[in-house]
């Protein structure tokens, strides 16, 4: 084959390539959704949170995961965190929250949303992100793994960084039902069936231990939950008495058959819309 026709089959093979994807405008949104294949950042219209103050039963986790934030938007060194525990207890909401209250405080934080199914690509995330001026938290929320499941070894690409490191200006924060992200029965059996029980599951176990914080969620009693529920409706200009809320929210619970953060907001949701008061989403 003559070199004029190599030439040609590669200028062919040039005008068939998809064209360079445009580099995201970070300063379009303060929150993002990474979508692979093709690769690119989505810029949120609209960020489903409640306001930090609104988030009862979670001082602990809240003051500890504000400060790390704090020190991370101010450019000081800041740690990877888990956030696991009971469901519906506020561990995504809290995420959000703590993102807009630092934001407000450090304008160049941004949220990048990043789905537990898509962590084979988070490596091409971080090059994009590496030397931008921007400081990014990575959020991956309902994490956990199965038995066959190798995109662990994708999310230590986020908490190790591999030879070049975790870009200074990324961190992760990760919620789980799993403190170990992986259910207690698989982490048994994998021990009662392997030649050396420690190693089966090590790898898979450590992966939470390359979080630097991790903060525990636990169910609420009644009174915390009658609070979430009170502050919403003060929060949100929804009338009603202490007498009539109490025996309401608690059979909505006793219907629910639990007692959570969650259950609380879809009570006052109702609450509210019975009463004709339209609101934001959380």
């Amino acid at each position: 084959m003559t070199e004029a026709a190599l030439e040609r089959i590669a200028a062919a093979l040039e005008r068939l390539a998809p064209a360079p994807l445009a580099a995201p405008d970070f300063d379009a949104s303060s929150a993002y959704v990474w979508h692979p294949d093709p690769d690119r950042l989505v810029p949120a219209e609209k960020i489903a949170r409640v306001d930090l103050g609104l988030l009862v039963g979670v001082d602990r986790a809240r003051d500890t995961l504000v400060q790390n934030t704090l020190q991370f938007g101010a450019g000081l060194p800041a740690n990877n965190a888990l956030l696991w525990g009971a469901r519906g207890m506020g561990k995504s909401s809290l995420v959000k929250a703590v993102h807009g209250f630092v934001q407000a405080k450090h304008r160049g934080l941004r949220l990048v949303e990043l789905q537990r199914e898509d962590l084979p690509s988070v490596g091409r995330l971080l090059a994009m992100l590496r030397n931008v001026p921007h400081r990014f938290i990575l959020f991956c929320d309902d994490l956990s793994f199965g038995h066959d499941d190798a995109h662990y070894k994708s999310l230590k690409a986020v908490l190790d960084g591999g030879i070049e490191g975790r870009p200074e200006n990324v961190v992760l924060y990760a919620t789980s039902n799993r403190r170990h992200l992986m259910p207690r029965d698989m982490i048994e059996n994998e021990r009662g069936s392997a030649i050396n029980p420690s190693e089966a599951v090590e790898e898979k176990v450590s992966l939470s231990d390359r979080f630097g914080l991790w903060l525990g969620f636990h169910p609420c009693d009644q009174d915390q939950y009658l609070a979430m529920i009170r502050g919403y409706c003060d929060a949100y200009g929804v009338a009603i008495d202490d007498e009539t809320l109490r025996a309401e929210a608690i059979e909505w619970q006793a219907t629910r058959g639990a007692r959570s953060g969650r259950v609380a907001w879809q009570y006052f949701t109702d609450l509210a819309g019975r009463k004709g008061m339209p609101f934001g989403n959380a």
